[in-house]
């Protein structure tokens, strides 16, 4: 089993800054990549930027320019720094992973979501 805790998101003013972190915890797994998705109310959820395990990198146009993804791999850690922010940008905010678990495959995870809010 594979454990994801985020922690970062708050309240913040137009054109802040905030970062988000995700660590992943468990044993006998190895993580293939992680990122971000967010869901506003009464919206889908969308991803907002990913790492893989070579280090590339994607990101939705919406965050391009804004938002860096980026990864401790000795703490199993994915962090996502949030830049110019816009109130289109709240949303609850998701980390996941996808993983290699020895012995079971791949499996996906998300965590639990915290709440970032940019007031105008």
């Amino acid at each position: 089993q594979v454990q994801l805790v985020e922690s970062g998101g708050g309240l913040v003013q137009a054109g802040g800054s905030l970062r988000l972190s995700c660590a992943a915890s468990g044993s006998g797994f190895s993580i293939n990549a992680m990122g971000w998705y967010r869901q506003a109310p009464g919206k889908q959820r969308d991803v907002v930027a990913r790492i893989f395990k070579d280090g590339s990198t994607s990101y939705a146009d919406s965050v391009k320019g804004r938002f860096i993804i980026s990864r401790d791999n000795d703490k199993n850690t994915v962090y996502l720094q949030m830049s110019s922010l816009k109130p289109e940008d709240t949303a609850v905010y998701y980390c996941y992973a996808q993983v290699l678990v020895t012995g079971r495959g791949v499996s996906n995870y998300v965590g639990q979501g915290t709440q970032v809010t940019v007031s105008s």
